[in-house]
């Protein structure tokens, strides 16, 4: 499927706070590459903190945001094109909910910048930075 940028985004959505909801993120936290210099903030429980606190976070956003939750958490049983269909149809129609949700995933990218680590199993970074991009 061809999608613009714009519902591309809104389409990976339901993908990493689906992902983040369900804690893969933080069971799949790399180590630094051997390239990378210590940096303060970048130990492997600082790394799994920021994970944690966003997930937390997006967790209580979706619990006052039904609509959003529903079609976040319905995604993750549904056959991928119907959960794409039904995620960039809810974020396409309801943008604020995107853009807030892209507020509260940002420290995961700005951790793995920082620290020169990969928080998101391979599946998902693509989607996570995609969707990050704008």
């Amino acid at each position: 499927m061809n999608f613009s940028g714009k519902t591309a985004r809104r389409k990976v959505a339901g993908a990493v706070v689906g992902s983040l909801i369900g804690g893969v993120a933080a069971a799949t936290i790399a180590a630094p590459s051997a390239a990378a210099a210590p940096q303060g903030g970048c130990s492997v429980g600082e790394v799994a903190d920021t994970v944690s606190a966003t997930w937390g976070s997006a967790r209580q956003y979706l619990n006052t945001h039904p609509g959003a939750n529903q079609v976040v958490m319905g995604a993750l049983n549904q056959p991928r094109p119907q959960a794409e269909s039904d995620v960039r149809g809810y974020f396409t129609a309801n943008p604020g909910e995107y853009y807030d949700l892209k507020g509260i995933l940002a420290p995961i990218g700005e951790k793995q910048r920082q620290c020169n680590v990969t928080v998101l199993p391979p599946e998902l970074a693509s989607a996570y930075d995609l969707f990050m991009a704008g």
